[in-house]
């Protein structure tokens, strides 16, 4: 609290202008169409919608902190960069390798704990994966990856 205390009204007012200004900077959060969803088991498509979807796919809910400079930035960054690595709303786009590929990728960041992020789960702790879920999707990567 006493850190604040040393700031001077000038200081204050800079940074409430610089994030009013910030506002002004404002990323697309657009949800393009649908063009071909991942097949999967209903349980298996449910884990993914509830943890995945948000990022990787064309499906993304927007939470209203997405309109909020800085974070929003931080949201499409991360959302644009999901749907570049794997985007299930494209799925039936990708050549059966990619397929495979992207496929084993999943398995290994879920497996590993990196997926969802610790960051996305703090904000959304539904997406949360216990470690039956985390099995389950390994088991349905390596029987679609075959």
């Amino acid at each position: 609290m006493t850190r604040f205390r040393r700031l001077s009204p000038r200081t204050l007012v800079a940074f409430a202008v610089i994030l009013l200004l910030a506002q002004a900077i404002r990323p697309a959060r657009t949800n393009p169409p649908v063009e071909g969803d991942v097949a999967a088991p209903p349980d298996v498509h449910a884990l993914l919608r509830r943890a995945c979807y948000d990022c990787h796919s064309n499906e993304t809910v927007w939470p209203w902190y997405a309109r909020v400079a800085p974070v929003s930035w931080l949201v499409a960054h991360d959302v644009e960069e999901g749907r570049r690595e794997v985007n299930f709303s494209t799925w039936t786009a990708y050549d059966p390798a990619r397929r495979v590929k992207k496929l084993r990728e999943t398995a290994k960041e879920v497996a590993e704990g990196d997926m969802p992020p610790w960051y996305y789960v703090a904000i959304h702790p539904e997406a949360r994966l216990r470690d039956a879920e985390r099995e389950r999707l390994r088991a349905w990567t390596n029987e679609a990856a075959h």
